[in-house]
């Protein structure tokens, strides 16, 4: 089962974001090395926000890592929330 997990971001994040920007992509490439994250980045145009597909058995993988992330326990993360996202295009 595939979860996203949606960040909405404060204000200036890209210029705040780089103090915690190795950390949280160390974090990042952890969870992709192990499989359980497919893919993840940003929005634009505004950047307010920031998507991650993860991939495991329940929402915890996602949740785990909003727990760990630097952005989140820095106060860049307003709000974050993990929603199922059923894949019927493109899953392998």
């Amino acid at each position: 089962m595939y979860y996203i997990l949606f960040y909405k971001t404060v204000d200036n994040y890209i210029e705040r974001r780089a103090p915690f920007r190795e950390e949280h992509l160390n974090l990042a490439q952890k969870a992709h090395q192990n499989g359980t994250l497919v893919l993840g980045g940003a929005l634009a145009d505004p950047a307010d926000g920031a998507m991650l597909v993860f991939k495991g058995d329940s929402p915890k993988v996602a949740e785990d890592f909003a727990a760990n992330d630097p952005y989140v326990k820095n106060g860049l993360i307003l709000e974050w929330h993990v929603r199922p996202w059923t894949v019927v295009i493109g899953n392998e």
